[in-house]
C-alpha cells in the first residue's frame, strides 16, 4: 500500500501510524480511505500494538471545512455511505483485540480527537488541546465524539463541552478522564508503554479489552459471563502455563501468543 497522507511503519511488533496530512492533519477524503488501509496493516499478525501520532504543533484538527462545502452536494446516502468509511475505521481500532495508544501532541479536535477516542489509552501533553467545536458550523461530533465521549467523561461533561465547544489542555483532558496520561514527550513515552507491551501476553491483552469494552456496552451479568468465557480461553492458553512455570522457576516469562 502507497499513503499520501500517513506514513506508517512496523518495527518490533509495534505499528506506528503518523499523520502526515500537511498543516494540520486534515481528516479529508483522502486520508479516510488511507486510515481504513491503515487498520488492515494493524490487523496483520505481525504487529502487536497500534500507535497513532501527528506532529508536534498538531494531531489532527479533524475534518476540512472544505468537505462539509462539498458533501453539501451529497445526498443522504452519499454522506451515510462517505461516513462509514472512517466510522468502519474507526470501530474497528476500538475492537480490534490489540492495544492501540494515541500520543497526542498540539491540537486534537473534532475527528482527530474522535479518532484518539477510538483508541485504548491516550497520552497527551499538558498544552495539547483538545475539544469538539462542531458547533461552530451547526453541527455535532459525529463520529464518537457524542457515544465514545460520554462513555470517558460522562453525560453532564461531555454535554458540557459540546455545547460550549470549550478546547481544553491536557492537564484538564486528564482530570476528567478524557486522557489516561500527560506527559512533556507523548509521543516517547506512548512508544516505551508500547515497548513494555510486547513483553505481555497477547491473547490476555485482547481479550481484557473485549471483556472492558463488553462491560461499558451491556449490564454487570452479561459482561461478567464474558468475563468467566473469556478467562476459561486464557486457561487453556501456552502463554498461561508458560507465566505458570516461569513463576516457579523465578524468571521473566517468554510469551508467544499462542
Amino acid at each position: 500500500m502507497t499513503f499520501e497522507t500517513l506514513e506508517i511503519s512496523v518495527d518490533d511488533g509495534i505499528a506506528t501510524v503518523r499523520l502526515a496530512n500537511e498543516p494540520v492533519n486534515a481528516i479529508d477524503q483522502q486520508m479516510r480511505h488511507e486510515l481504513a488501509d491503515a487498520v488492515e496493516i494493524l490487523r496483520e499478525d505481525r504487529v502487536r500494538v497500534g500507535l497513532f501520532t501527528g506532529s508536534s504543533d498538531v494531531f489532527s484538527v479533524g475534518a476540512d471545512v472544505g468537505l462539509f462545502e462539498e458533501a453539501q452536494e451529497w445526498t443522504t446516502d452519499e454522506f451515510r455511505s462517505n461516513s462509514r468509511i472512517l466510522g468502519g475505521a474507526f470501530d474497528a481500532l476500538e475492537t480490534m483485540e490489540k492495544p492501540v495508544l494515541a500520543a497526542i501532541d498540539g491540537t486534537c479536535v473534532g475527528g482527530g480527537l474522535e479518532l484518539a477516542l477510538a483508541c485504548d489509552v491516550r497520552i497527551a501533553s499538558p498544552d495539547a488541546t483538545l475539544g469538539f467545536p462542531e458547533h461552530n458550523i451547526g453541527l455535532i461530533p459525529g463520529l464518537g465524539g457524542c457515544s465514545r465521549f460520554v462513555h470517558l467523561v460522562g453525560p453532564g461533561t461531555a454535554k458540557d463541552l459540546i455545547f460550549s465547544g470549550e478546547l481544553i489542555d491536557g492537564d484538564r483532558a486528564r482530570e476528567i478522564g478524557l486522557v489516561e496520561r500527560v506527559e512533556p514527550d507523548p509521543e516517547t513515552a506512548a512508544r516505551e508503554y508500547a515497548e513494555s507491551l510486547l513483553g505481555q501476553p497477547p491473547q490476555a491483552l485482547g481479550l481484557a479489552k473485549r471483556v472492558v469494552n463488553a462491560a461499558r456496552d451491556t449490564d454487570t451479568q452479561t459482561a461478567g459471563v464474558l468475563e468467566s468465557l473469556a478467562q476459561s480461553t486464557l486457561l487453556e492458553t501456552d502463554d498461561h502455563r508458560e507465566g505458570i512455570r516461569a513463576f516457579r522457576e523465578d524468571r521473566d516469562p517468554e510469551f508467544t501468543g499462542e
